[in-house]
């Protein structure tokens, strides 16, 4: 059974920067596309970006110019580098792939705050 497992998130002061990880484990066959969300409670979930197997990059306007999705170590490995971050991005932060989703990981939150 494949699994995803968010990482990296905490407290940040507005205009900070974090490094989120998730990692895909289990059955995985080839590279598959993987894509960040986030949710703030009471409301739906949120698509920031994706990379593609072939790692093309695909971004929400919310996550253009300050978020950068990319690969890690592992080819199921997807990194968001969050840059220049404001209170409005405090929220729930979960991967998953894109166009075959599997049941969600708990996230990682993310708190922006002075």
């Amino acid at each position: 059974q494949v699994q995803l497992a968010e990482s990296g998130g905490g407290l940040v002061r507005p205009g900070g920067s974090l490094r989120l990880s998730c990692t895909a484990s289990g059955a995985i066959t080839g590279a598959k596309a993987m894509a960040w969300y986030r949710q703030v409670p009471g409301n739906d979930r949120e698509l920031l970006a994706i990379i593609s197997r072939t790692d093309t990059l695909t971004y929400a306007e919310a996550a253009k110019g300050r978020f950068t999705i990319s690969r890690g170590n592992t080819r199921n490995t997807a990194i968001l580098q969050m840059n220049s971050l404001k209170p409005e991005d405090t929220a729930v932060y979960f991967c998953n792939f894109p166009f075959d989703p599997i049941p969600w990981g708990q996230g990682t939150q993310v708190t922006v705050s002075s």
